[in-house]
């Protein structure tokens, strides 16, 4: 039997926090990604200010805890990969910026546009959790295809990008995906949640969406194939991620149609699972790529936080996970009921 070296467990080490990372972002799109879709909904779907309460009421409990995967994959990423984090938070400065403000909109219309009993107060809040919802989504998308395509990262790990590096038609087709999936989830999600017209006008906008989404997400796998090395480096994965893709989108609507909402829901959540770790396979055991020279890309190994600290994080986060996915799962238990026009709405 083979016995582990020092270099082999800091290896492990690596790839384990990738693979922890990567799993902290598919939590958030899976959880966060219905709360945007709610909140483009408000627009869509809600016909007045009960039905926007109805509406908001079905993610209240959950959106600030949903947003927790977010913060703790950046932390994970600082503490483990520094590198990676300073390349990525110094060349995004300005996209993770401007998310961060929508962000804090967001929730701060959540908690306080119903503390002014004012049609003109509401609203303004209500176009605030609108617009985030939908452009937060479509940040994220940006910034994960731009990984994938490539950026001019130069030999000290500096990133030089322009205005195109980062939006371009291969970047927007990828925030456009996000979001159409992030759209469709709420809509899944609020027949989940709801009773009544409600639910059924959500129904057969999700109907609808559901075309679109379809076209976007061909449209970006079949640009990835051209544009990008990740067919060529992981095709073995990527093919039967793909093709298990197509089939649960089309299984989640036809539950959907059926009006097996719980089964509708998980097939899409099997979606976002699945396309997101596809980003991440794909990528491994790169982080960033570098269009300038693949000598320049950011790895898993070049990027990393030392042996001891990775010993450390991991001693940490096996301990106190279990609590924190305990409560989590409690959290959707208690609030587990279906949200009506009749009930008292708190938000």
């Amino acid at each position: 039997m083979t016995r582990l070296t020092g270099r082999d467990i800091t290896l492990l080490l690596n790839e384990l926090w990738f693979l922890l990372i990567a799993v902290l972002f598919i939590g958030f799109f899976f959880l966060e990604g219905y709360d945007f879709g709610v909140g483009m909904a408000t627009r869509f779907v809600a016909r007045n200010e009960t039905e926007r309460r109805v509406l908001i009421n079905t993610i209240g409990p959950f959106w600030d805890a949903n947003e927790v995967w977010m913060i703790t994959a950046g932390g994970a990423m600082f503490a483990a990969f520094p590198n990676w984090y300073a390349t990525l938070f110094s060349g995004f400065y300005v996209p993770l910026v401007v998310l961060l403000l929508l962000l804090i909109a967001r929730g701060t219309a959540f908690e306080y546009r119903a503390k002014v009993a004012h049609p003109k107060w509401a609203g303004t809040w209500d176009w605030a959790i609108f617009i985030a919802s939908l452009l937060c989504p479509f940040l994220w998308g940006v910034v994960f295809s731009t990984l994938v395509y490539g950026l001019p990262i130069d030999k000290n790990m500096n990133m030089h990008a322009t205005f195109t590096s980062i939006v371009n038609p291969y970047t927007v087709l990828g925030g456009l995906l996000i979001t159409l999936l992030c759209l469709y989830h709420g809509l899944v999600y609020i027949c989940l949640r709801t009773t009544d017209e409600i639910k059924e006008r959500a129904r057969a906008l999700a109907k609808k969406v559901f075309w679109v989404l379809a076209a976007a997400a061909i449209a970006f796998v079949v640009v990835t194939f051209f544009v990008t090395d990740l067919f060529a480096k992981r095709g073995l994965f990527l093919y039967p991620i793909y093709a298990l893709d197509v089939v649960i989108l089309i299984l989640s609507v036809i539950f959907l149609n059926k009006k097996r909402d719980g089964w509708a829901f998980g097939m899409n959540a099997g979606v976002i699972l699945l396309t997101i770790s596809s980003l991440f396979i794909g990528l491994f055991p790169r982080l960033m790529i570098s269009n300038i020279k693949k000598a320049y890309d950011l790895t898993v190994y070049n990027s990393a936080s030392g042996s001891y600290s990775l010993t450390v994080m991991t001693i940490v986060a096996i301990t106190l996970l279990p609590f924190v996915l305990g409560y989590s799962i409690w959290s959707y238990y208690v609030f587990r009921k279906r949200v009506s026009k009749e009930e008292h709405m708190e938000y």
